[in-house]
């Protein structure tokens, strides 16, 4: 697929609608034109120049985007409040270790949001929000560990040639706060009773290498994060409806175009949405949505909802604010941060003794697994030989919106004006902001006339200047034999 540059800058009302008045036109025109298709069916309780499907971190993040470049949006939600469903169960890391090249620059283009983010959800008089009440960015460094006679991690090309700032620490100079660690090489990643590759069996190697990115970190609240987007779409004007569910999506035949939805709310009432913009956000229900629309036939890539645990125990001695540090440790088979109240958070990296988990998104067992909690807590007690396995399990279980190569899908569909966010749980809370904004621009230079399937848009960050290339998350893009097969991306 060829790319088409589309840059913008740091964010400004003014320039947003300058920018986006003729996308506004069009979506309007659109939609006149969708009143005199559906003329026939009953009146519209409720117009909308988009409306997005799902009020977690990324649908909050559309609804804000749309809504600063002038639109009239509504975000739908079944659940209660913004970033109530999987949203609130995120590890919420921040981290640049990612396969492909469009990945890593777009989320080193999310930390500045991150670090900006006070700015970035307005907050101020009129906003609704203040600085009690916005999430805090943790600095965390990030560690990925190494073996020198292995191949070098695509991610570390894609940091040379981006400038990501890491330090690759040669042998015999790891940093004193890993001295506590057991640096040698435990994998393949086993499980306790597998008899061909013996959870304890002893290493004859150690990584001799450990690549660091000290501006990684984690996000204090994931949930608060949503809500934040959330209230400061709501300043941009942007309408919320929440315990409200999608039961149809409309489209007329003729015209290949999106006309309207019809929602229920929890009394049983239902109501019919007109609008020629639909976007699905909806996470672990996002291939229901989709299928829901028909926006399935030609989709190369797809998601569908995988159950997840994470695991609380308390840290290890040296595992403190001097010491931290986060790791997705395929050699174990768990990825690790610090987590409040001088814990630890622990969850899988879906190695491949792991058997995955594809549930129904509306019936999943939702308690902890013995079991599962037992083994993950004591593949990290590998690294950290110090590490204290609590007696009773802690944690919470989750739904991840997983795609089938862990990359996500930020597309437009095969039916004009659906849109897709979708298999981004996992690995994508920490682009949140910045997927908002490239699926605004997406959704602008579509409607605008844009054939986004022939040229895919190459968007410039607001923050770095990096090229996110869009091709990269296409629902048409091929299989990569080299890219991601587990949730690190």
């Amino acid at each position: 697929m060829n790319s088409q540059n589309v840059e913008a800058g740091p964010y400004s009302a003014d320039t947003h609608h300058q920018v986006d008045a003729h996308v506004l036109r069009q979506v309007r025109r659109s939609a006149s034109a969708t009143r005199t298709i559906t003329r026939t069916m009953p009146t519209m309780d409720q117009q909308a120049d988009a409306v997005v499907i799902g009020a977690g971190v990324i649908g909050s993040s559309i609804t804000l985007e749309l809504a600063r470049r002038g639109l009239n949006v509504l975000c739908l939600d079944k659940l209660p409040a913004a970033g109530y469903g999987s949203t609130s169960s995120s590890s919420a890391v921040v981290r640049f270790t990612y396969s492909t090249e469009s990945s890593v620059a777009m989320s080193w283009e999310g930390l500045h949001y991150w670090r900006d983010w006070a700015n970035h959800v307005s907050v101020g008089p009129g906003s609704g929000i203040d600085h009690d009440a916005l999430v805090e960015y943790s600095t965390v460094p990030m560690v990925m560990f190494h073996h020198s006679d292995e191949p070098e991690p695509p991610y570390l090309e894609h940091f040379k040639r981006l400038g990501i700032p890491h330090e690759v620490v040669s042998p015999g100079a790891l940093p004193s706060w890993l001295e506590s660690v057991d640096t040698r090489r435990f994998g393949p990643a086993a499980r306790l009773d597998d008899a061909d590759d013996p959870f304890w069996g002893e290493p004859d190697d150690s990584f001799d290498i450990a690549i660091v990115c000290a501006d990684a970190g984690f996000v204090s609240d994931p949930q608060l994060a949503a809500q934040n987007l959330a209230t400061a779409a709501m300043a941009a004007g942007a309408s919320f409806a929440f315990k409200t569910k999608v039961v149809e999506i409309n489209s007329d035949s003729s015209s290949n175009r999106i006309t309207g939805l019809v929602v229920e709310d929890e009394s049983g009432e239902r109501r019919r949405i007109q609008t020629p913009v639909v976007v699905n956000a909806a996470g672990p229900h996002s291939s229901g949505v989709n299928a829901m629309a028909g926006a399935v036939e030609d989709m190369a890539r797809t998601s569908r909802a995988l159950r997840r645990e994470v695991y609380i125990g308390p840290a290890p001695e040296g595992y403190d604010d001097q010491g931290a540090f986060m790791c997705g440790d395929l050699d174990i088979g768990v990825y690790y941060r610090p987590e409040k109240g001088d814990n630890i958070l622990v969850s899988s990296t879906e190695p491949e003794c792991d058997e995955l988990e594809w549930v129904d998104p509306d019936d999943y067992d939702t308690v902890l697994s013995e079991d599962e909690f037992q083994l993950n807590m004591l593949r990290a007690s590998r690294r950290f030989p110090n590490l204290a396995i609590p007696h009773s399990k802690r944690g919470l279980v989750s739904l991840y919106d997983a795609s089938d190569d862990w990359t996500p899908i930020y597309d437009r569909s095969m039916i004009d004006g659906f849109y897709m966010a979708c298999g981004s749980s996992g690995n994508q809370f920490k682009n949140a902001a910045i997927a908002g904004h490239i699926m605004a621009e997406l959704i602008t230079a579509v409607e605008g006339g844009h054939d986004h399937d022939a040229e895919a848009l190459v968007i410039t960050g607001r923050y770095t200047g990096m090229q996110i290339d869009m091709s990269t998350f296409s629902r048409l893009r091929p299989v990569d034999p080299d890219g991601a097969n587990t949730v690190l991306g």
